[in-house]
């Protein structure tokens, strides 16, 4: 649990640094960014579901890894129907998949903590 959380942390720092892009007027961050921050984030979420298959994990780790599913399969959609195309990231999508992750980042390190 506690890599994934490194490589949350890591893509949380993308994430922050993608939505202050596109607050500040930008359509979209590179391409490079988004790829970089989904990579990382993939890592962790694989990292993640290896530790849930391989030890018992809380409860409340378990709800995490729910969590993180969700954020992710909203940063899959907003790259590919926004970002591929070329269309401006639609700020209520970008804040939201944002607050997922934030929920299940807390969640992960509540699981780690207790």
């Amino acid at each position: 649990m506690q890599l994934a959380a490194i490589f949350f942390a890591l893509a949380a720092l993308g994430g922050l640094t993608m939505a202050g892009i596109r607050l500040s007027g930008t359509p979209r961050p590179p391409t490079w960014l988004a790829l970089g921050h989904g990579a990382i984030a993939a890592t962790g979420l694989l990292t993640l579901i290896y530790a849930a298959a391989t030890q018992p994990l809380p409860t409340v780790a378990l709800a995490a890894l729910g969590c993180f599913v969700l954020a992710a399969a909203g940063g899959v959609t907003i790259f590919l129907l926004f970002h591929l195309k070329e269309k401006p990231l639609p700020i209520p999508l970008v804040l939201g998949h944002g607050a997922i992750a934030l929920t299940a980042f807390v969640l992960l390190l509540l699981g780690i903590f207790q």
